[in-house]
């Protein structure tokens, strides 16, 4: 993507410091006495870069800063209907502030027209509410109960869909055995090919379930994470830690079927319409994109739970962008019973 990554820190704590110090020269002006050199340097483009351990040629530079600026005014335009109550969310820049249009849409790794997706076998709407009736939870977060591991980061590859099949394996393990696994995206975007996914260049989660059921799945320990598609498959059956017998969907567009089986299942595995600015750089409260599409489905992420803020319902869903990105890694979208950006348009879980 015409990124160069250079090793400004030796490691997290330093690049932390690094970042304290330039914010703390920028935020103290006047009572530090910069050099014109320091002054050219401490910009906000620059500091940003430097967070993020980013360095472009000069002319790559300036086309990359503009981007930058463009994103940043938009992030304040919208943050200021926020901050005057007419937006429910906020907006924050992050590590994807130079990015394309382009760019932001290979992030994503799930651009097919979801009306022409093949599904699978349907569980009954009628059985997921005859079960929940017996919960009757308002409130649901697989957080809190250990189904869910740590917020991963897909890196600049379009393998969301890996790691929303996985969180939703990793989820249905927990329940049964009381382990959580960190389980291995890298093996899906490896070896998963022949059954129709198409590594960094997205794919349908149903195909990587249906990878998992044939062959199983090593965990993150034996088979870490490269962020990219280009090496061979390492798959080592001996070291598989994860089977499925098989996977169902919700019913389509079904949002009462989809809380019902978050209630009475576990995280599940979604598709939904994430090709907005606003949430690129969402950063916290309760998602609401007027511009969303539910047969748009762009990106793949984990449904983790459900709740509720000043009469409000919202979606909890678990990102793979790292935990520098919305509320820790996760997002509260919003839950109307509109299918808000096609949340419950492609809906699966396993079945161990």
């Amino acid at each position: 993507m015409g990124r160069k990554q250079t090793r400004i820190c030796a490691d997290q704590q330093a690049c932390s410091l690094l970042r304290a110090a330039l914010l703390s020269i920028l935020l103290c002006g006047p009572q530090h006495v910069l050099s014109d050199s320091d002054e050219a340097a401490l910009t906000e483009w620059e500091v940003w870069k430097s967070s993020h351990g980013i360095s472009y040629d000069e002319s790559d530079d300036m086309h990359r800063r503009a981007i930058w600026e463009e994103n940043k005014r938009l992030i304040e335009d919208s943050n200021q209907g926020f901050f005057m109550g007419i937006r429910p969310f906020s907006m924050a820049m992050n590590k994807y502030g130079d990015l394309t249009k382009q760019e932001y849409q290979i992030l994503q790794g799930a651009n097919i027209n979801a009306q022409f997706v093949r599904r699978g076998r349907e569980v009954s709407a009628w059985r997921l509410r005859h079960n929940a009736k017996k919960f009757d939870s308002w409130f649901v977060d697989y957080r809190k109960m250990g189904y869910v591991t740590e917020v991963k980061d897909q890196g600049y590859c379009g393998s969301c869909w890996a790691f929303s099949t996985t969180g939703a394996i990793e989820g249905q393990i927990y329940k049964k055995t009381g382990q959580l696994v960190s389980l291995s995206e890298q093996n899906l975007v490896d070896c998963s090919k022949q059954y129709g996914t198409y590594g960094c260049s997205g794919a349908w989660m149903a195909n990587a379930y249906d990878y998992v059921v044939n062959n199983g799945l090593q965990s993150t320990n034996t088979y870490p994470y490269t962020s990219v598609d280009t090496q061979p498959c390492y798959y080592d059956s001996r070291l598989a830690v994860a089977h499925i017998k098989d996977y169902r969907f919700i019913p389509k567009g079904d949002e009462q079927a989809l809380a019902d089986a978050v209630a009475t299942i576990g995280p599940i595995t979604v598709a939904i319409d994430a090709d907005h600015s606003s949430f690129l750089f969402y950063s916290s409260g309760i998602y609401d994109e007027p511009n969303c599409n539910p047969n748009n489905l762009s990106h793949a992420v984990l449904l983790v739970g459900y709740g509720s803020e000043d009469g409000q319902d919202y979606w909890i869903i678990k990102n793979s962008w790292g935990s520098s990105w919305g509320e820790g890694g996760y997002m509260r979208l919003i839950r109307d019973g509109r299918n808000t950006c096609g949340i419950a348009s492609y809906a699966l879980y396993p079945i161990l």
